[in-house]
């Protein structure tokens, strides 16, 4: 059996999610491969030749021996939904996403890992994508206590164009996914999730918390900069204030991609208005990223932001129409191009 899924991207919303706010993310034509078959003992095996490794374990043994453990944690999630296996798998691994870029190379394999499992249990199970996704995040983040959203796992599963509230129940609606192309760059810097994580997050959590503390009708999802800030710092003010900007750039973005003729010239200023933000107030962009989204911008973008959580990874620009030139101008800033277009979400080839 082989399942594929795609990578994705997050136009709106970055660095939101996790506060309960809602995102856009758009899957993307580059996806992960699993290929697989039963074993006639218990033994799982996966092949990685992208990487030249290979994993193995035991379903007696699925404690979890590593920090982000996920091909056990995926078998755990679907065994707690009551499907079984009584035989081991040998896969292979390939993937066409950018790893470590902000491109959820890891939640498209999981989402892939998972679905697998479902069809390949001893009695399969023709699970939804939205149901593959919302395991996948218990499988990724509630499984090893993560910081992070739902928007990969999410958005890969299910593919294209959504638009993804998580609070205060989870409300998923798909979206006009004729944006024409994109050209995303692979800055090919390392990132530090977690820590940029954990600075955004947090620091905003205590903002929250003090707000709250304060007046306990305050909501994020309503407010607006008008609400008195006197218990925070300077610091504070301005990183409130930006989540708001940030909040309302996606609102004004959702009215356009519901419409059946979107203004693709709004839709690249929003996006540039939103990196605007995340630069100069969350601080996640570098140098690179900077210089690759100048060149992009320079030879005819429309617009662009980073994607993902930073301080290294990819940046995207939208260019609806002959992406050519723009990804040889990220080439020659030093990024490595690929234009990407909306695509369909995890399936059986």
């Amino acid at each position: 059996m082989e399942v594929s899924t795609p990578g994705r991207i997050c136009l709106f919303g970055e660095h939101q999610d996790y506060l309960g706010l809602p995102v856009i993310a758009m899957a993307i034509s580059l996806r992960a491969n699993l290929t697989g078959e039963r074993r006639s003992d218990k033994k799982i095996i996966i092949h990685k030749p992208d990487l030249g490794e290979t994993e193995s374990f035991s379903l007696d043994d699925l404690t979890y021996s590593k920090p982000r453990d996920y091909f056990k944690s995926g078998i755990n999630v679907c065994m707690n939904e009551g499907l079984t296996f009584s035989h081991g798998f040998e896969c292979e691994l390939t993937s066409q996403i950018p790893i470590r870029a902000g491109t959820s190379s890891s939640s498209a394999i999981n989402v892939s890992w998972i679905h697998f499992l479902s069809r390949m249990a001893d009695e399969p199970a023709d699970w939804n994508q939205q149901k593959i996704g919302e395991l996948t995040y218990i499988a990724e983040v509630k499984e090893f206590n993560e910081p992070g959203g739902m928007m990969d796992q999410y958005s890969t599963a299910m593919g294209y164009l959504i638009y993804l509230e998580s609070k205060p129940k989870i409300s998923i609606q798909s979206l006009n996914p004729d944006l024409g192309t994109f050209v995303l760059g692979d800055s090919c810097e390392p990132k530090d999730t977690m820590g940029i994580l954990a600075r955004c997050r947090d620091a905003r959590l205590t903002i929250l918390d003090k707000l709250k503390k304060q007046n306990t009708s305050f909501s994020l999802y309503t407010s607006n900069n008008d609400f008195k800030l006197n218990d925070l710092t300077e610091e504070e003010k301005t990183l409130f204030h930006g989540t708001i900007q940030n909040r309302d750039f996606l609102k004004y973005a959702l009215l356009e991609l519901e419409k059946t003729e979107q203004n693709h010239k709004k839709i690249g200023k929003l996006l540039s208005d939103h990196h605007a933000v995340l630069r100069d107030v969350l601080n996640v962009s570098t140098p690179k990223i900077e210089a690759m989204l100048e060149a992009a911008m320079d030879a005819g973008a429309l617009g662009g932001k980073i994607n993902g959580s930073g301080g290294g990874g990819c940046m995207v620009a939208y260019v609806p129409e002959n992406p050519q030139q723009i990804a040889e101008a990220i080439q020659k800033a030093g990024g490595k191009a690929y234009i990407i277009y909306p695509d369909e979400g995890t399936r059986i080839d």
